[in-house]
């Protein structure tokens, strides 16, 4: 099939699956909660590719840019949270509880995964390896918290989960890569300042004086991040997370505004549209995985109770010895995740080239923690979560 057309059909049903993903029937909460996570999308995506092969691998392989599109977009507007203006006003103390909390789940998770991948060789061939990189790259995904409608502070939680998750999926990307893992490094921090800065320049000098001009090049910045962390294979949803942070810290306001606006009206659809290209993608993979990504989901959601159940103070020697309290904002921490999870595995398997089967164990224990999630006390109030 020709890739113009092979595109085509993925877009019209991304968007047809998008519009139709809650109808306006009556189903289990649990059932549209489940939906929400993303999984029909790859279901469909399987459908249309391995499943009746109507669009070969070779025009696949033509869409993987896409693919690091719908990662980069989903980067995108987690940087749109990361601007000077918002972090500079994250205490230490912050940065130490949600230290706290994250590190827990990010090592037992990465551990847990590694004991996996050298006990079950065949696991260890779908995952890939190295063993450690995989385990760390599984633990940062899994680190990661949907941010939520509730209380400042337990918002700021979840943000700062997925901060030090990303951190661990850049090191993980730099681990597969060893003998380019410095080069992996400097290019993710120096490229994303370079495009967000002159993307920020740009935004100053021109755009205040152009504003409809504004989504045009919201969508240049992003494409520009994605196609270079796909040419310098790195991870799309860190350069397009940092290239949008800077950005977002040095455009003008009214920028920054219809910036943040475009990215959230595209999100669902591209998110969409990258899980349907992903599913397509997919090769048979072995059946530990299905096991293993509930394991991992339920191990993540222990942490989260012991360290919440039983006090920062009880679990952290260094907390114990401060002075103060931990703020009671996180007595209910974040179990759902959102597309920041999903993003970050997608990132993984397209830099190594691997069929996606960090992606399909991600996305199969978000789907378990959503099911968990009606069922914790952990869950934050209200129970909607962002999709990012």
């Amino acid at each position: 099939m020709h890739p113009l057309l092979a595109l085509a059909l993925v877009v019209v049903a991304g968007i047809g699956v998008t519009r139709l993903s809650r109808p306006q029937l009556r189903f289990p909460g649990l059932l549209l909660d489940l939906s929400a996570t993303g999984a029909p999308f790859l279901l469909l995506g399987i459908l249309v590719g391995p499943g009746l092969g109507l669009i070969d691998h070779v025009g696949l392989r033509l869409l993987e840019p896409l693919i690091a599109l719908g990662i980069g977009w989903a980067g995108a507007l987690f940087g749109l949270r990361l601007e000077w203006r918002m972090v500079r006003r994250i205490s230490t103390r912050t940065w130490l509880v949600g230290a706290t909390l994250a590190l827990p789940v990010l090592l037992t998770t990465t551990a847990l995964a590694v004991i996996f991948a050298r006990s079950l060789p065949a696991l260890a061939e779908s995952w890939g390896h190295p063993s450690l990189a995989v385990g760390l790259a599984l633990g940062g995904a899994l680190t990661t918290a949907a941010s939520q409608h509730g209380r400042r502070l337990g918002r700021r939680n979840a943000l700062l989960d997925t901060v030090f998750g990303a951190a661990a999926v850049v090191l993980a990307v730099a681990l597969a890569q060893p003998h380019v893992a410095l080069r992996s490094l400097l290019l993710t921090v120096l490229g994303a300042a370079a495009i967000g800065g002159m993307c920020a320049a740009v935004a100053r000098w021109i755009l205040v004086r152009q504003p409809e001009e504004t989504p045009v090049a919201a969508f240049a910045v992003i494409l520009a991040a994605a196609g270079f962390s796909y040419a310098a294979r790195l991870s799309p949803f860190v350069v397009c997370a940092l290239t949008a942070a800077i950005f977002m810290s040095f455009a003008p306001v009214p920028v920054r505004r219809a910036v943040a606006g475009l990215l959230t009206r595209w999100e669902v659809p591209l998110y969409a549209l990258f899980l349907l290209i992903a599913g397509a993608l997919l090769r048979p993979m072995s059946a530990w995985v299905v096991l293993a990504a509930p394991a991992l989901a339920v191990l993540r959601v222990a942490v989260r109770w012991v360290t919440v159940r039983f006090g920062l103070d009880q679990v952290d020697p260094v907390w114990r010895s401060l002075p103060f309290a931990p703020p009671p904002e996180f007595a209910h921490s974040t179990v759902r995740q959102g597309a920041a999870a999903v993003a970050l595995a997608a990132g993984f398997d397209l830099v190594r080239g691997a069929p996606g089967a960090i992606l399909v164990t991600i996305l199969l224990s978000v789907v378990a923690a959503e099911a968990l999630a009606v069922r914790t006390p952990l869950t934050a109030s209200p129970r909607q979560a962002e999709v990012s």
